[in-house]
């Protein structure tokens, strides 16, 4: 059993001993612990007003119930928007004038885990001070619920329709260029809310014929969820089969977009964002920002239209720190997470379809020719495993110090760029691992970067 806290909420496995697995001791906790948080730093007057939302992952209804209890047990009104994505209670937050949200969801992990991610009143993840303030109330078990006559109502709201409707206002979506285009889009779901999210949303911009793939929001996911090329082979091939223009994948809770050609080849998750970025800036110029750990080939296309892109810490509030500090009009992670202040300050794959949609209507190219109009950039991802005595932080500084005549950038670990290709070191919070992420022209150079890089770290160890 795994129980992870951190400043973005509380996530672990279903079941087991109090405070080794996700148990509903655990949850009662920390979501007291949330609701004591968000009544300190209530602005307006009243009863407080939580969001709840959650993807369909199997324990989410008893996770629901044990979330939506205790808020109302400390005396805060609920509006219960049931089955719904991530970027959707992000946006309910804000439509309720809430003062914050909770969203049960566990992402791309496996259906054994669940998580609260933990929203403030702008339905924008908690920043670092705000989440290790939650964390010590949880510690302390500082909360104070609610009298009989005080306790909070739930109210039943369905935002999935709102979401659609979002997209579709925004100025660079274009439905009837969609429309005009008569694409044949596959959708894979799997099995989360996205199955009920994304053929709505497809069905509103003019898309008639939708290729629906493990769309029925039962939890039990068709394959592991996270959407990344060796989990999607047969979602690849049937594209293929189907004769489909575009297929969409999206992880549990649709906030990672992943993009399948005509031909059943991978977009590549990196490439979400780089393309989005392309529509944006053409018609919007102004600056972008990814984190670290995402491909150059964004910096590339930010410089081809006059824009400044800058690099931030790995963590979407980090990304969105930076993005409001350098008035990016486009920005996320390479996992692919777009970002779109436009619509809202959150990752989100809805806003990525219509404005990928939109791009490619409007380009008239397949989407595989769309895809090759990009540089091409290759990802390693590799760790070492060290042991518990080391000083990792110590070994960064070395490293940071080696390759000082080169580009570091460490304001998450260790960023090296060289000229034509870069390596991140990152050391994890929970065990004696240092992630060695490398970029290059082609995988054998990125592989060959982070062998080197490696065996570098080795040989300080070593010594």
């Amino acid at each position: 059993m795994t129980l992870i806290k951190s400043i973005s909420g509380i996530r672990g496995t279903i079941g087991g001993v109090p405070g080794e697995g996700l148990s509903p001791l655990d949850v009662v906790k920390f979501t007291a612990a949330y609701c004591t948080w968000a009544k300190n730093n209530q602005t307006g007057k009243g009863k407080l007003r939580i969001v709840v939302g959650r993807d369909a992952r199997i324990s989410g209804k008893m996770v629901d119930s044990l979330v939506s209890g205790t808020l109302q047990g400390m005396g805060a009104d609920i509006i219960n928007i049931g089955l719904a994505t991530t970027p959707t209670t992000e946006l309910a937050v804000t439509a309720e004038n809430a003062d914050g949200g909770i969203i049960l969801t566990a992402s791309h992990n496996p259906k054994q885990w669940n998580a609260l991610k933990l929203l403030n009143n702008k339905g924008e993840f908690l920043d670092d001070a705000a989440g290790k303030l939650v964390l010590s109330i949880a510690e302390e078990e500082d909360f104070y619920f609610a009298e009989v006559d005080d306790l909070g109502v739930e109210t039943v709201k369905d935002y999935t329709k709102y979401h659609v409707q979002h997209v579709l206002d925004l100025d660079l979506v274009d439905v009837e260029a969609i429309r005009a285009a008569k694409f044949k889009v596959a959708v894979d779901a799997v099995n989360s809310v996205g199955g009920v999210a994304v053929p709505a949303m497809l069905k509103a911009l003019g898309v008639v014929d939708v290729v629906e793939i493990n769309c029925e929001p039962h939890g039990h996911f068709a394959h592991t969820p996270e959407p990344i090329p060796e989990n999607l082979q047969e979602t690849s091939a049937i594209i293929r089969e189907k004769g489909v223009d575009i297929g969409f994948v999206v992880d549990p809770d649709v906030d990672r977009l992943a993009i399948i050609n005509e031909d059943g080849s991978m977009f590549n998750e990196e490439y979400t964002l780089v393309a989005v970025a392309d529509y944006v800036l053409g018609q919007t110029p102004g600056n972008t920002v990814s984190n670290l750990s995402s491909s150059r080939a964004l910096r590339d296309i930010t410089e081809k239209h006059n824009g400044k892109y800058a690099p931030s810490a790995v963590g979407e509030v980090n990304v969105t720190t930076l993005m409001k500090e350098t008035g990016a009009v486009i920005g996320g992670e390479g996992n692919g997470g777009v970002i779109y202040p436009a619509s809202h300050y959150g990752r989100d794959a809805l806003v990525g379809i219509g404005l990928f949609l939109t791009h490619l209507a409007k380009s008239g190219k397949k989407c595989s020719e769309l895809r090759a109009q990009y540089p091409n950039y290759f990802i390693s991802k590799n760790k070492i495993e060290l042991t518990p005595d080391i000083d990792v932080d110590a070994v960064l500084v070395a490293m940071k110090a080696k390759y000082q005549h080169e580009q570091v950038t460490d304001v998450d670990g260790v960023k090296i760029d060289f000229a034509d290709e870069w390596v991140h070191l990152r050391k994890s919070n929970t065990e004696p691992i240092i992630r060695v992420y490398s970029e290059g022209k082609s995988m054998e150079k990125a592989e060959a970067l982070a062998e080197k890089i490696m065996d570098e770290i080795k040989a300080i160890v070593a010594n």
